[in-house]
């Protein structure tokens, strides 16, 4: 499940001045939380969720979905339903892929952007990838290192259920068509355990950054 085209690789091609890092985990390990604190760290932070959601409103992509699966796509305020689409794709692999080979490319193209965006801005030390498919998109490929935050399955549940509203199952399900964890992360360059306090999370990510940060200036 690789994106099309050559964007990946005018990526990896590029002579960038700041480490390209990814950033995976398991559904709500506390992905976000990272990311934040990368971002107050002086990080410039690519949402890929965030990219798909402003994609998937897009009038040319309204208009097909529409076309494959009707109105009732659409939400009372005229945006794309979220949930509905989920219902959709999450029970279908096959509406899955169609989904994603009509989103993945309009993402590597705003993601390309952002990636230019952050490489001009002199305040930026580090760019993130945040992606909930890093590895099964390849995305990996092109980083320079990835960051994977852990945390216990029973959190991870606990945590979407009630900030999400799954229902009970509803985590596993979505993460039997990922690849599985203990391989993310055993690929990754670092751990971050999100499993005790905002602080301890905290500090982990600095030491990360800092780390990185230096190790990148001194290949260059």
């Amino acid at each position: 499940m690789t994106e099309s085209g050559p964007t990946i690789h005018e990526i990896k091609r590029a002579k960038r001045t700041k480490p390209l890092v990814g950033l995976a985990g398991g559904i709500g390990s506390g992905k976000s939380c990272v990311a934040k604190i990368l971002s107050e760290l002086g990080a410039g932070v690519i949402d890929s969720d965030a990219l798909g959601h402003q994609e998937i409103n897009h009038p040319e992509v309204k208009e097909t979905l529409c076309r494959w699966w009707g109105s009732e796509v659409l939400a009372a305020d005229g945006n794309v339903s979220r949930r509905r689409v989920g219902a959709i794709v999450f029970a279908d692999p096959s509406q899955r892929h169609r989904l994603e080979a009509l989103l993945h490319p309009r993402i590597a193209v705003r993601r390309i952007d952002q990636v230019a965006l952050y490489e001009a801005n002199p305040r930026i030390r580090m760019v993130v990838l945040d992606s909930p498919l890093l590895y099964e998109t390849d995305l990996d490929l092109i980083c320079d290192a990835v960051i994977f935050v852990d945390a216990p399955f029973e959190d991870r549940r606990a945590r979407v259920e009630r900030e999400r509203k799954w229902p009970e199952g509803e985590l596993a399900r979505r993460e039997k068509m990922q690849q599985p964890l203990d391989m993310k992360r055993a690929r990754a360059d670092y751990i971050c355990e999100n499993k005790s306090s905002l602080a301890d999370l905290r500090r982990q990510v600095e030491h990360i950054f800092s780390q990185i940060v230096t190790e990148f200036g001194q290949a260059k």
